[in-house]
């Protein structure tokens, strides 16, 4: 049982660390585009002189400081303790609706779809 938690844990800790490291490579690609956005809207903003034309730069600066905020600053951690006061003290918010799945309730609905297949 310790090695399969160990294994669980491992497997996790490479997930996240995946997840990290496809934000950060993410946001390489994105920023070059938000970077180059921002540029082509402003010359457009000028040159046009509609300053309406930089409208689009507000979402996708949004959408720029969360990737940044994944990548590389204190989204994750933020989450983390945010898991951790619901665990401890919102817990009801966790159950399952009729509680918990029980050894019976596998077998009795084991039963009933094998007696349906077998009718066909």
């Amino acid at each position: 049982l310790e090695r399969q938690l160990l294994m669980q844990n491992q497997m996790r800790e490479r997930q996240t660390a995946m997840q990290i490291a496809w934000t950060r490579e993410f946001l390489k690609y994105f920023g070059t585009f938000f970077g180059l956005a921002a540029v082509g809207l402003t010359a457009g903003a000028i040159k046009k002189k509609n300053p309406g034309v930089l409208l689009p730069i507000v979402p996708l600066s949004f959408i720029f400081a969360y990737q940044c905020d994944m990548g590389y600053g204190t989204l994750l951690q933020r989450i983390k303790g945010e898991a951790e006061n619901i665990l401890d003290t919102q817990s009801t918010l966790l159950e399952l609706p009729k509680g918990p799945l029980t050894y019976e309730e596998l077998e009795k609905i084991r039963r009933s779809q094998s007696k349906f297949f077998i009718e066909k």
